[in-house]
């Protein structure tokens, strides 16, 4: 085998690569490409074990609204609760779980931009402001779209 100047033997045009790109300083290119998508995944993964544990929580909040209509005003509700309106529920909780999925949104564009220990503390206060904007569009949409329509 040929030999640099230094010595070293001259290797395979991959190695000889490697050899210069570690002389210069810079790193393997799969690398950069593996440690931002091991980032990618370690954030979505952190992401994840906020936000699904509170998702729960948020939708036993979002029925409570919901059954505090209901039996608040009974009488009134009293015909509307068939096989039919279940599955507009059920359409309406889907949607109700979409706009959940808008977390990981905000958790996208602030872990990029935020340092990771301000964005923990700041989770709690989105997820909060989040769930009294879900329970205040819920209340609307239950006193201003369903309850003047029931009969």
């Amino acid at each position: 085998m040929d030999k640099d100047d230094s010595g070293r033997s001259l290797g395979s045009g991959r190695a000889a690569s490697a050899d210069a790109r570690k002389a210069t300083g810079q790193s393997e290119p799969s690398s950069i490409g593996a440690s931002a998508a091991g980032s990618s995944r370690k954030g979505l993964r952190n992401a994840a074990r906020f936000w699904e544990p509170r998702r729960l929580v948020y939708n036993v909040l979002l029925l409570g609204g919901v059954l505090v209509w209901v039996t608040k005003t009974w009488p009134h509700f009293r015909p509307a609760i068939t096989l039919a309106s279940l599955e507009i529920m059920t359409v309406l909780a889907l949607l109700a779980n979409l706009c959940y999925c808008a977390a990981y949104l905000a958790e996208i564009l602030i872990q990029n931009a935020a340092s990771t220990s301000s964005w923990n503390r700041q989770r709690w206060a989105v997820w909060v402001v989040g769930t009294l904007l879900a329970i205040l569009f819920a209340n609307y949409w239950i006193a201003d779209e369903i309850y003047p329509f029931v009969r």
